[in-house]
């Protein structure tokens, strides 16, 4: 199966990233490579594109569409939680911009065979690194019932959470649950009908919950955020997208944090602790997908985009 992804607020995040040719930009999330494409055009004829994704299909895609640039283009397999490391093992120190497009691609929740479909029956497996021990099957047959109500509560919001996990915990011990259509049907049943008749497919949640849980995807993004900022240049930019509410209020509240440090008492006329504001926040509010994208990408309804730019002399 062709790698396709049809990179969401694409000029969006190019306006943002301020590119200037000879920069050298990290995609923490290359995936297809749609950012990165014009990401590159921008950068060349000196400037350098280092590519991470999990997935190897990703990676396979982007070298193969990056190639033209020769070794303008670096792609590696890891997660971005590592670029800190990543980047110090290419000899450099600082850089000029860095994206993160976070949440699953078009092109996984296309592959069937990688489970991340409510709409498809798979395997229910939701890895983004194929190396990764956890599966969503492991979750769901073998962790106690109440990790699993807190992940779908925590993270898919949902209000029919602690049911849901019940109905899971019952029905596994019956037969295991291996399949995505199996977890679909018991999601429905734990659901009641009159509240499966509004709103989103009644199983989107919980398997927006479990590819969270597999993938670590908020455990880590703080922490990721916090070293991007380290690596930026002064004037650098980083644009994060974040697709639901939880990544959103984590990006949102680590951009106001590092923009005002102060940790000083309100009653104190004068700031003495010393922070310092690393960062100016761009985006005041977040960048949403206009009417013509959604026309033509249904997918990025839920894409907020944040810019923010390191500050410091140069």
């Amino acid at each position: 199966m062709e790698f396709v992804h049809i990179p969401v607020l694409l000029d969006e995040c190019i306006k943002g990233l301020n590119i200037k040719c000879g920069g050298i930009y990290i995609d923490g999330t290359i995936g297809g490579a749609g950012h990165s494409k014009e990401i590159a055009k921008l950068m060349v004829p000196n400037g350098l594109l280092i590519g991470i994704d999990q997935d190897i299909n990703a990676i396979n895609a982007a070298k193969e569409r990056l190639k033209i640039y020769g070794d303008h283009v670096k792609i590696v397999k890891d997660n971005f939680k590592n670029m800190k490391s990543i980047i110090h093992n290419l000899g450099i120190e600082k850089v000029d911009g860095i994206l993160l497009d976070l949440g699953v691609s078009s092109h996984q929740l296309d592959e069937e065979e990688r489970g991340f479909s409510y709409m498809k029956d798979a395997v229910l497996d939701m890895r983004m690194d194929k190396d990764n021990p956890i599966t969503a099957e492991r979750i769901v047959n073998e962790w106690p019932e109440d990790e699993i109500h807190y992940i779908i509560k925590q993270y898919g919001e949902e209000r029919w959470a602690k049911r849901i996990a019940e109905f899971i915990v019952r029905e596994r011990q019956i037969e295991r649950i291996t399949r995505t259509s199996q977890l679909v049907d018991i999601i429905k049943n734990a659901i009641p009908a009159s509240a499966r008749r509004e709103g989103p497919h009644p199983a989107k949640r919980t398997f927006q919950a479990l590819r969270i849980a597999v993938n670590d995807e908020l455990g880590i993004l703080e922490k990721t955020i916090k070293d991007a900022i380290d690596l930026l240049k002064p004037e650098g930019r980083i644009c994060i997208i974040t697709f639901h509410s939880l990544e959103d209020r984590i990006v949102k509240t680590t951009f106001n944090k590092l923009e005002n440090p102060c940790i000083c008492p309100p009653r104190i006329p004068q700031c003495i602790c010393g922070q310092v504001p690393l960062i100016k926040i761009i985006t005041k509010k977040p960048i949403t997908a206009g009417t013509e994208e959604l026309k033509k990408n249904p997918r990025s309804r839920s894409a907020k985009l944040r810019v923010a730019e390191r500050l410091g002399s140069k």
